[in-house]
């Protein structure tokens, strides 16, 4: 069986982005393999042809196929790619190098590590899954509620100080022990939940965006190239290079494709954004004007006294 080219978007992409990337070409028994991959993934693709054959209901040569379709001469090469990325999904700083050479050319290290990464990102981000990101995030029907961990949590931040200037119902999800009061009660087929995860994948994000969608919220999942566990359960899955000069995973792309979401919301609310942030500006200079007014007035009684 002859292997399939790899398109230039496709190398050196992960099992997952390839999978992404080739999704509307899969004949229906390869897609029951991808969705069998995906809702068990890495471990299903570390099973036995056969047992991943047996467990998707299909053949054993069709397993093979379906790695070939997506760029690998077979099977095992298949799985070989997945062991790799276990590794570097569970990468830490502590194993992780530092890319700077001499702080000498810092800029131009860092325009080749971070510039390459946006282009990445850029190159795999599919038009399908931006339109039906910014269709969900326009319904204002829904609620949007965006949350991360450790460090994505101020990309959700970020995302969320600018959809709230646009369109209502938008709130960042408090981190603590526990989410915020109410919200598991009250997320259901109205909510939007914008996830950002990127590796090492926080158990407690995971968890609730896997409940979240269990009670019918649509799931937008930012993530890195390894996918995060919740790619399982997300409506839609948009993947960014965390390839960094330091031994930290960078978010320039993360914040990157945020931007993007951004821009295309704003072009696809149009008047009714603008109309809604010229409100928010206009109730602002009224906020700052209250005070300035009552010092001034505090200040004149006081001297005439």
């Amino acid at each position: 069986m002859a292997q399939r080219a790899v398109t230039p978007e496709e190398e050196d992409r992960s099992v997952m982005e390839r999978l992404r990337l080739r999704a509307s070409t899969l004949t229906p028994g390869e897609r029951k393999i991808a969705r069998t991959l995906m809702a068990d993934y890495p471990a299903s693709g570390l099973r036995t042809s056969a047992e991943l054959a047996r467990r998707a209901g299909v053949s054993a040569p069709t397993v093979v196929r379906f790695a070939v379709q997506l760029g690998f001469p077979g099977y095992r090469e298949l799985q070989d790619a997945i062991r790799a990325e276990l590794s570097a999904r569970t990468a830490s700083p502590l194993t992780l190098d530092s890319a700077v050479t001499s702080p000498d050319f810092l800029c131009q290290q860092a325009w080749a590590t971070l510039g390459g990464g946006l282009q990445r990102t850029m190159a795999t981000l599919l038009k399908a899954d931006l339109d039906l990101a910014i269709d969900l995030l326009a319904d204002r029907r829904r609620e949007v509620v965006s949350f991360g961990g450790r460090f994505t949590r101020l990309s959700a931040e970020y995302l969320d100080l600018h959809l709230r200037m646009m369109r209502p119902r938008t709130r960042l999800l408090s981190w603590g022990v526990q989410p915020e009061s109410g919200f598991l009660a009250d997320v259901g087929s109205r909510t939007v939940c914008v996830v950002f995860d990127v590796r090492r994948y926080q158990d407690d994000v995971v968890s609730l965006a896997q409940m979240a969608a269990e009670r019918g919220a649509k799931v937008i999942l930012i993530t890195d190239p390894w996918m995060s566990p919740i790619s399982a359960v997300a409506d839609v899955v948009l993947g960014a290079s965390v390839e960094s000069l330091s031994s930290f995973d960078s978010m320039t792309s993360v914040l990157a494709v945020v931007d993007v979401l951004v821009a295309g919301l704003f072009a696809r609310l149009g008047p009714s954004a603008r109309q809604r942030m010229q409100q928010i500006e206009v109730g602002r200079d009224r906020l700052l004007q209250v005070p300035r007014q009552g010092s001034e007035t505090a200040i004149s009684e006081s001297a005439s006294s």
